[in-house]
């Protein structure tokens, strides 16, 4: 199963490393197309890559997964993209967030019924979310 994975990078890097470790939860169950989200060496710049290079390997790697997964605390435009074109193409969609005092998830995310939304407090709730998850979806 080829897996799409969804977090922040020129949006902001903060949860670099969160992401490196929901990655690792997630390659568990299939092939993470999108491992470069949990790069340290990333930063808020982005790869360093031209930019339309980027989005065509990325708009290629969303049309051949069957799943994504998006970290969604940190607000994104290029997140809400990738979601936007899952959203469009039927793919089965998992946003993960954390509840942050004086931030919330654009209603955009909250308000639509083609993904699944849900909050979690630590990696333990995300490897059950994931699992119930994929279980349920594949």
């Amino acid at each position: 199963m080829n897996i799409y994975f969804a977090g922040s990078i020129r949006g902001g890097r903060g949860d670099q490393a969160l992401y490196a470790e929901i990655l690792k939860i997630i390659a568990k169950y299939g092939n993470v197309l999108t491992e470069h989200v949990g790069d340290k060496k990333i930063s808020v710049m982005g790869e360093g890559d031209v930019t339309r290079r980027i989005h065509k390997r990325d708009m290629d790697w969303l049309r051949d997964a069957e799943v994504v997964i998006a970290e969604v605390t940190t607000p994104s435009l290029g997140v809400g993209y990738e979601i936007a074109k899952a959203e469009e193409w039927g793919k089965k969609i998992l946003c993960l967030y954390r509840k942050i005092e004086d931030r919330s998830i654009s209603a955009m995310i909250s308000g639509s019924d083609k993904l699944t939304l849900i909050e979690y407090k630590n990696l333990d709730d995300v490897k059950i979310i994931i699992d119930k998850f994929l279980k349920i979806k594949l």
